[in-house]
């Protein structure tokens, strides 16, 4: 949502409903509901809208409705707190901090799957900062709605990987969304459970940096998500990444693995391994902490192209060092969901 806009007024009969850029409830002619402050994401807003009828807070019916609109209402609530059972694996990239190639990871390995004959989904749940687009070359995206059932319809990279990213449904895409936690998780929420996804095999969350709303909405939604930790050989990033580790002991989340992503430079010559900024500092942190090692990833001038074509390194023609450790960590992770390899990390005793 754009700096100081309001969502408009909207008059109905019996009263006035307005919601307003910071966050207070929408209330509709005889409601007090104050989780209804999430209808206002469903809202254009000049900056971001929705396509379709189905509000965020599909969960919150409204007092005064009752016969076939309150039983609407109820389906919906239902299909919300679903744990999507057409999708075998989700799976919750993640870090604890930004700039350590979430979304490259998540991206890549969402196409390494996928030409691997894997059904692949991608949410996108960094809001401020979708990027999950721009990565698949479709930064003009457009989110549309099935008519039939109201859902989102996710765009197409290749015919087995869809994605939602916050990136097609603004219609200023340099324009700011500035929202409040309640419409970030109403919105986060839309994304995973109010898609036409399909049946997938896997569904991969990118999530945003930090451990906030966002991340306590997904681990709520998708109570069997399993977490894969992206961290980069510096002490810094590590210190991140073991804060991540704690929220999500105590949120109750289960761990698949850690990846090292800039794992040293892979030298564009000759192809020998530079330790530009260190190595092995991920795999030292899941011995510590007794979590699988998923593998590492070398920085590759490559990658920077390829981010840049929106065309993942794991879908090109290449053979690069990059390319190679995606495909790698793709088969790592898809071989340990199938053998249900989870640390269950929040069962742990202190």
């Amino acid at each position: 949502m754009a700096v100081g806009a309001e969502f408009p007024m909207k008059q109905e009969s019996g009263g006035t409903e307005q919601c307003t850029a910071n966050g207070r409830a929408a209330r509709k002619p005889g409601c007090a509901a104050a989780s209804c402050a999430a209808c206002a994401a469903a809202e254009g807003d000049g900056a971001g809208h929705f396509p379709g009828a189905v509000p965020p807070c599909a969960a919150a019916p409204h007092p005064e409705q009752s016969g076939p609109e309150r039983f609407d209402r109820e389906q919906r609530r239902a299909a919300f707190s679903s744990p999507l059972p057409a999708v075998k694996y989700k799976l919750f990239v993640m870090s604890g901090k930004g700039g350590v190639g979430k979304s490259s990871v998540a991206v890549n390995v969402a196409a390494a799957l996928a030409l691997a004959g894997r059904k692949v989904g991608i949410v996108d749940a960094d809001l401020h900062g979708p990027s999950v687009a721009g990565l698949l070359g479709s930064r003009a995206c457009a989110v549309g709605a099935d008519e039939a059932s109201g859902k989102l319809l996710p765009a197409e990279f290749m015919p087995n990987l869809h994605f939602i990213s916050m990136a097609g449904v603004l219609r200023d895409r340099d324009r700011a969304v500035i929202w409040r936690g309640p419409k970030k998780s109403a919105a986060v929420l839309r994304f995973i459970k109010d898609v036409a996804w399909g049946e997938l095999d896997f569904l991969i969350v990118d999530s945003p940096p930090g451990t906030g709303d966002e991340h306590l909405t997904v681990l709520k939604a998708l109570p069997d998500i399993l977490a894969v930790i992206v961290t980069t050989p510096q002490e810094l990033s590590l210190a991140d990444v073991r804060r991540a580790l704690g929220f999500l002991k105590t949120a109750g989340g289960k761990i698949l693995g850690l990846a090292e992503n800039m794992s040293g430079l892979s030298c564009p010559h000759c192809g020998g391994d530079i330790r530009l900024f260190k190595k092995g500092g991920g795999r030292l942190l899941a011995e510590e902490y007794g979590i699988p090692f998923l593998g590492e990833i070398p920085l590759d001038p490559a990658a920077v192209l390829s981010a840049d074509l929106g065309l993942p390194l794991a879908a090109a023609d290449g053979d690069g060092a990059a390319a190679r450790a995606f495909a790698a960590l793709a088969a790592e992770v898809d071989a340990r969901c199938r053998a249900g390899a989870a640390v269950d990390f929040a069962a742990r005793a202190e």
